[in-house]
């Protein structure tokens, strides 16, 4: 496991192709050091889903380019 820190990230849906999470700011999530990643789902329904691999993740909730995973430490 690498010595980094854990990176934060949002998950910025342009487009909502499901109709369940809406447009905008849809998650918050974590990536963790050894590249497990933790996402928190906003709205009416919060959850929590933790994922063993980051790039699973972004395979299923990326949509294709629909939803981004942005970095906080790479804001502007």
């Amino acid at each position: 496991m690498e010595d980094t820190p854990p990176r934060l990230f949002t998950l910025e849906r342009d487009l909502d192709v499901t109709g369940i999470s809406g447009n905008g700011t849809v998650a918050d999530g974590v990536l963790w050091p050894d590249r497990s990643a933790s996402i928190r789902w906003r709205g009416n329904h919060p959850s929590v889903v933790f994922w063993q691999r980051f790039e699973d993740a972004v395979a299923v909730h990326g949509h294709g380019g629909a939803t981004r995973f942005v970095w906080a430490d790479e804001e502007a």
